[in-house]
C-alpha cells in the first residue's frame, strides 16, 4: 500500500470518527433539550443546588374508574396525604419516583418535613406523576407509584416512599420497572410484605389511579418535577427556589404563627 493511499484511508477514518462524535453530541443535546425545556424548580439542598426538569410527555389515564387506596383523595387531583389532620400548613408535592431531582429534594428535606409532619405543623399531599416514563420510555415511574400506593393501602406509604428514593437507580436503568425489585425494597419496611401487598404490586392494582394523577399533572400547567408548593405558593418563586431546609422550616413556622397544630392522624380509610 502506498503512503498516499494509507494517508487517505487514515484521513477518511478520522473524518468518519469525527462525524460520529458530532452525531453523538447532537443526540445528547437533543435529549437534554427534551428534559430541560421547562425549568420549574431550583431547590438548594444541603448546600448544593438540584435542578431537574421534564417535558409534559406521559401516559394518559386509560380508565375512568380507579381503585382508591385507603386514605387517599380522589377528584381531579388524586393525592396521598401524610401527616396530621388539621395541620395549619399544607405541602403539595408533584413527583416522579424516577426523577433524580425528586430524590435530591426528598433526601435533602426529608428530616425537616418529617419533623413538621410529626409535630402537626405540616400536612403533605403527594401527587404521583409518570413523566419520565413518557419522556425516556419504560414503566418504572408507573410501577413504583403503584407499589407506593399498595404501601398506602397497607398503612406504610411514608416509609416505603422514603425507601424508594433512598434506593432510586440511575434514571436510564429504569430498574423500578422490575416488580421483583420493588418487592425486594418493600422488605426494608417492617411488616409491609404480605400476600395482599405482593398481589397488589404484581397486578398493578392502582395503575389507573397513577395514570389519573399523571393526567392531572399534565393539565395542571406545571411541567417539571419536583413541583413543590407551600400553602398553594410555588416554592420555585421563593428566592428563585434557592433555600435550605432550615429556611423552609422557618417559612412553615412563620405561616403557622397564631395557629394550633393538627392533633389527629389522617384516617386510614
Amino acid at each position: 500500500m502506498s503512503q498516499k493511499n494509507h494517508d487517505g484511508k487514515s484521513s477518511a477514518r478520522e473524518r468518519l470518527q469525527a462525524q460520529r462524535e458530532k452525531e453523538r453530541a447532537r443526540s445528547r443535546r437533543g435529549r437534554q433539550a427534551i428534559v430541560a425545556g421547562a425549568v420549574v424548580a431550583v431547590l438548594a439542598i444541603a448546600g448544593g443546588v438540584a435542578v431537574w426538569v421534564s417535558s409534559d410527555a406521559g401516559e394518559e389515564s386509560g380508565s375512568t374508574e380507579a381503585a382508591l387506596p385507603k386514605g387517599t383523595t380522589d377528584g381531579d387531583k388524586p393525592a396521598v396525604p401524610v401527616g396530621l389532620r388539621g395541620a395549619p400548613s399544607t405541602l403539595t408535592v408533584w413527583e416522579d419516583f424516577r426523577c433524580p431531582a425528586c430524590r435530591q429534594f426528598e433526601t435533602g428535606f426529608r428530616p425537616v418535613i418529617h419533623e413538621l409532619e410529626d409535630s402537626g405543623e405540616l400536612r403533605s399531599e403527594y401527587h404521583l406523576a409518570t413523566i419520565i416514563d413518557g419522556n425516556a420510555g419504560g414503566r418504572g415511574s408507573l410501577n413504583a407509584a403503584n407499589a407506593a400506593l399498595c404501601a398506602q393501602q397497607a398503612g406504610r406509604f411514608r416509609e416505603y416512599h422514603d425507601v424508594l428514593y433512598t434506593h432510586q437507580p440511575p434514571e436510564q436503568q429504569d430498574k423500578f420497572a422490575g416488580k421483583k425489585y420493588l418487592l425486594e425494597l418493600a422488605g426494608k419496611v417492617k411488616g409491609l410484605v404480605t400476600e395482599s401487598f405482593t398481589r397488589c404490586v404484581d397486578d398493578g392494582t392502582y395503575d389507573a389511579f397513577v395514570q389519573k394523577s399523571n393526567a392531572a399533572f399534565t393539565s395542571s400547567g406545571y411541567r417539571g418535577t419536583p413541583t413543590v408548593l407551600l400553602n398553594g405558593k410555588d416554592l420555585a418563586t421563593v428566592k428563585n427556589g434557592q433555600f435550605t431546609p432550615a429556611e423552609f422550616k422557618k417559612m412553615v413556622r412563620d405561616a403557622n404563627k397564631g395557629k394550633q397544630p393538627g392533633r389527629s392522624v389522617a384516617p386510614a380509610s
